[in-house]
């Protein structure tokens, strides 16, 4: 034998044994674990703490929009101005007939004032003739005629101070009325000014400024969102596992961000039609993505389902036509073998068949693992799901 067939046999022997030794696996391996019956994603959408659509509560043009979607305001201040000539000149006129009232009830209170000190029916200049035809007729005649019966100046004195209290009682309904009228037109003015009615910012603007609207005509949407939640519509079935107070396990669309969050309200009432329950959830301050956006709410199950078992999407062998994964057998040595998968849960997946619980596999494998290589990397158990 040449020494050139001697080197390539040498080299040809130390790639076998390198192929079983040295290419070994090096990869981290993980147990199989049971999935939780019933275990399930719903969909949800990020929501503020407080959202509200301002109305427009009378007709006019618009003549301020205070600024942009995004923008922040704190409580009280003006959003959103319409138009108020028309009601500015309503209020002068409404002014001017208050003034008018108010002339009017003091006349009928000094009219009054004069018949309780002075009766009219006892004035002895009503007649002519020095008032002594007046004056007689004072004590003389209309005594007599009452011992007569033919008049009672008692009555005549009652009758007298009854009109007078009348006329005041008249003048007094025309000021409340005037009055009334004032405050109605002023609350209308109110109604020009749409106020932000807690801090938050503007979602949505539906008008713009010299926009024409009509009373019911939406203004601006405006939310609270320090605080965020996400809304979903959880199928009955699935409701009696929540309740308020509850923590479970959110998966945001931005980043795959994955909190918990606390089950904040229930509703008492399904959808009859698609017999859900809307359900809301507060999220923890300071989550990225904002109103609108997408999550999953992974609703908790409540006992081990036999046969369906969970493993992390890691564990998947990188490429081919169907999923597979590298089970560890009990020498150390690896078998790749093909399994059936079910339901995305974050960072999970639902294995419906082809691995057991308490199986050992590979976590990250290779892309070009084989069955038979050996595993030399430290077994280690994987942390449980955070979510059940």
């Amino acid at each position: 034998m040449t020494p050139t067939r001697v080197f390539l046999a040498a080299l040809a022997a130390a790639v076998l044994l390198f192929a079983g030794t040295s290419g070994a696996q090096v990869s981290r391996v993980i147990a199989v674990e049971a999935a939780t019956a019933g275990d399930q994603t719903i969909s949800g959408t990020v929501v503020p703490f407080r959202e509200v659509t301002l109305t427009a509560q009378i007709g006019g043009r618009v003549t301020l929009v205070a600024g942009a979607e995004g923008d922040f305001f704190d409580r009280d201040e003006v959003l959103v101005a319409i138009s108020d000539e028309r009601l500015a000149a309503q209020r002068q006129a409404a002014i001017a007939d208050l003034r008018s009232s108010e002339a009017a009830l003091r006349e009928a209170q000094m009219q009054y004032g004069r018949e309780v000190a002075a009766p009219r029916s006892r004035d002895i200049g009503q007649m002519p003739g020095m008032g002594i035809p007046s004056m007689f007729d004072q004590l003389i005649t209309r005594p007599a005629g009452a011992v007569a019966g033919l008049g009672d100046p008692a009555v005549e004195r009652h009758a007298d101070l009854f009109s007078r209290q009348v006329g005041i009682d008249q003048a007094s309904s025309r000021w409340h009325q005037a009055r009334s009228r004032l405050e109605e037109i002023d609350s209308a003015i109110r109604d020009t000014r749409s106020v932000a009615p807690f801090s938050g910012l503007i979602m949505r603007k539906h008008v713009e400024e010299g926009d024409t609207v009509q009373p019911g005509h939406p203004l601006v949407t405006f939310g609270h969102v320090e605080f965020l939640r996400v809304e979903a519509d959880i199928p009955a079935r699935l409701v009696g596992r929540l309740a308020v107070g509850d923590m479970v396990r959110v998966t945001l669309d931005v980043g795959k961000t994955e909190v918990d969050a606390r089950v904040a309200q229930v509703f008492p009432i399904a959808d009859p039609q698609r017999h859900t329950v809307t359900v809301k959830f507060d999220l923890p301050r300071g989550v990225p993505g904002g109103p609108g956006m997408y999550a999953d709410v992974h609703i908790p199950g409540t006992q081990a389902s036999p046969g369906v078992v969970r493993i992390p999407l890691s564990a998947i062998v990188p490429g081919g036509a169907l999923p597979r994964v590298a089970v560890v057998e009990a020498d150390g040595t690896t078998r790749v073998r093909m399994i059936r998968l079910g339901s995305v849960q974050g960072e999970m997946v639902t294995v419906l068949s082809g691995l057991e619980a308490g199986e050992r596999i590979l976590d990250s494998p290779d892309a070009n693992i084989r069955s038979g290589e050996r595993v030399n990397g430290t077994q280690a158990p994987r942390p449980g799901p955070r979510f059940r």
